[in-house]
């Protein structure tokens, strides 16, 4: 082990001691513009350390950038899973998917998403 990767990987695990409590905390609120490039940089940290050989060092800063994603899912003011969850369903989220889903496989060219299924209904009830 290179003395870089073992520095390396106790900077990170510091990172992480340090970001528990604000995940334990309750009220914490970490606005997302901080929480999302954080775990970003985490993550291509982790990337190019373990593109160098630094196993310990990529370890360590995955690591980091799922304790940024998880601050970022429980602890945003805007709490984007909750709300999701809350406002749509998970149902409607899970049909979503799989329509976009089903389009991306589709043959149908792109005009042909934007064309309505059936056309409206012309009579009126009076």
């Amino acid at each position: 082990m290179m003395w870089q990767d073992l520095v390396f990987m106790v900077g990170s695990t510091l990172s992480i001691l340090f970001l528990a409590p604000t995940l334990r905390d309750a009220s914490a609120r970490v606005p997302l513009g901080t929480s999302i490039p954080s775990m970003a940089i985490g993550m291509v940290y982790g990337t190019t350390f373990l593109t160098l050989g630094m196993t310990f060092s990529a370890l360590g800063a995955y690591a980091a950038g799922s304790m940024w994603s998880l601050i970022a899912t429980f602890r945003s003011p805007q709490r984007p899973v909750h709300r999701l969850v809350r406002t749509v369903g998970l149902g409607l989220f899970a049909r979503d998917v799989r329509y976009w889903i089903d389009r991306r496989r589709g043959e149908r060219q792109l005009a042909e998403q934007y064309v309505p299924r059936e056309a409206p209904s012309t009579a009126h009830a009076d």
